[in-house]
């Protein structure tokens, strides 16, 4: 590493980012990858618990006087507003005081919220301590998918990433059976279980805090900000932990792929704005588009599904949690068994190929909805079939907005999108779908249904003209720091 002055900052050359890309995998990865990527296991547990005590909820004799229209409508857009609203407000100190400092402040602040909502006594506290959870996952969004996409080296990056999202669903999984048992008034009575759901949650958060204290702050980060000597350290000690976990040496980084950069504290919002809106606006409306597909999908559907087997095919609340089992377990196995592919076939084939089948599938399930041609049983597994690609979509929309736009930008860029996107999906698509499936009328769930399916779509369209084909590639390659000073990281705006 070598280092020059300059009048307000130093220009510094490194070979970091390649050095943390040439890295094999190694049992120091996959301790990245619990103590970040376990968070969506806590989102996925939230989620659905919510959605399958709906019922339960707006029982006489819940502790709550709520009904289950709130809790799937109201209650599900307050948690995605707060999710909106802690992504920004987290987003930009992410950028600003690394990583690490924000992935622990938010778990905390998850943790508080969602231990409380287990002592609602009125709607009012249900509705606000939703709200503040979100803030909290809202947080994590950002700050977890820069520091994930910034230490797993390039060749894995596609994969892994799709597969922590996608974990989501192994708490989604957790959730449907928790609620089971929760739900059983012969195990717990009416006002106690659904109460321990949430307590339960507060206590994985707790463990998963102490574990994440052992991961490092992003090496990338602490470059561009001055404090290339910790990243010097950190990254030192990652390849001498690789090296002995492999009994070999590791090759060296390639010779050309130092960056020279001149070191900064802080990147405006104004220069924030125009590096997206201006230099990058053709990646701006692949993020918006794949956001706002997914967002109306899955949270119109999470927070809905149980409502609809209630309402149309008289599942008792108490059992809707098998059936949404069955659906999470195909949400997880889609990212876990395309994933690779992401890194081998591309990413334009896949986020494209992903987002239209699922929506044509979606299409096809409405058609044999309104035809009467479903049950319980059979319309799961058309939503399992839907969701497997659906997810590995979704998935990827984070990959996307995470790894297409500069360094400095990243955290604010993961939290733009997932804030305006999931805003217009997220909130108005829990509203809309809980009012049209509680009319109990056949002909307005389907026009839910095909609403998700043709957003699927249109998303899908634009990732096969705009999508970048950012497969295998460093970060640096991707998208040029707005910092570098060289032409060590080549640019690749569209």
């Amino acid at each position: 590493m070598t280092t020059a002055e300059a009048e307000t900052g130093r220009t510094v050359t490194s070979n970091i980012p390649a050095r943390l890309d040439r890295l094999p995998w190694s049992r120091w990865h996959w301790t990245i990858v619990i103590g970040l990527g376990t968070v969506w296991i806590l989102d996925g547990l939230e989620v659905t618990v919510v959605g399958n005590i709906a019922g339960r909820l707006s029982e006489p004799g819940s502790g709550l006087p709520i009904s289950s229209g709130q809790v799937t409508g109201m209650a599900a857009a307050l948690y995605v507003a707060g999710a909106c609203a802690g992504a920004l407000f987290w987003g930009r100190l992410t950028d600003k005081w690394g990583r690490k400092k924000l992935f622990m402040i938010t778990l905390a602040v998850y943790l508080a919220a969602t231990a409380l909502t287990a002592f609602s006594f009125s709607t009012w506290w249900f509705f606000a301590f939703r709200f503040l959870t979100g803030f909290g996952i809202g947080g994590e969004y950002a700050a977890i998918n820069s520091a994930i996409d910034e230490l797993i080296p390039a060749q894995y990056r596609g994969r892994v990433d799709l597969m922590i999202n996608g974990s989501f669903w192994l708490g989604a999984v957790g959730g449907s059976l928790l609620s089971i048992v929760a739900l059983d008034t012969s195990v717990f009575a009416k006002d106690v279980g659904w109460r321990l759901t949430f307590a339960l949650g507060a206590v994985l958060a707790l463990v998963i805090l102490l574990v994440r204290r052992h991961v490092p702050e992003s090496p990338r980060w602490l470059l561009i900000h001055g404090r290339d000597e910790e990243a010097e350290r950190i990254v030192s000690s990652i390849e001498e932990r690789v090296e002995a976990d492999r009994g070999e040496p590791l090759p060296p980084p390639s010779p050309d792929a130092e960056l020279t950069i001149h070191q900064r504290r802080s990147v405006t919002f104004v220069e924030i704005g125009r590096t997206v809106f201006s230099k990058y606006r053709r990646r701006a409306v692949l993020g918006f588009a794949l956001f706002i597909g997914q967002a109306f999908l899955y949270n119109a559907i999470t927070f809905g599904f149980g409502a609809i087997l209630t309402t149309f095919y008289d599942v008792p609340t108490g059992n809707t949690g098998y059936y949404f089992a069955v659906i999470a377990i195909g949400n997880f196995m889609g990212p876990l068994l395309l994933g690779k592919l992401f890194d081998t076939v591309g990413r334009r084939v896949m986020i494209s190929s992903t987002y239209l089948l699922s929506g044509l599938l979606l299409f096809g399930t409405a058609w044999l909805f309104d035809r009467g041609a479903l049950d319980a049983t059979t319309l799961t597994a058309c939503w399992c079939a839907v969701l497997f690609f659906a997810s590995a979509g979704a998935s990827s929309a984070y990959l996307t907005v995470s790894e297409i736009f500069p360094m400095e930008t990243r955290a604010m860029s993961i939290a733009f999108f997932y804030a305006l996107g999931t805003a217009a999906g997220g909130i108005s698509g829990p509203l809309l779908f809980a009012d049209l499936t509680g009319t109990g009328h056949v002909g307005d769930t389907v026009l839910a249904f095909q609403i998700g399916a043709a957003l699927m779509c249109i998303a899908g369209l634009v990732a096969a003209v705009l999508a970048v084909k950012a497969e295998r590639r460093s970060l640096e390659d991707v998208a040029r720091p707005l910092t570098a000073v060289a032409s060590g990281a080549r640019s690749a705006a569209v």
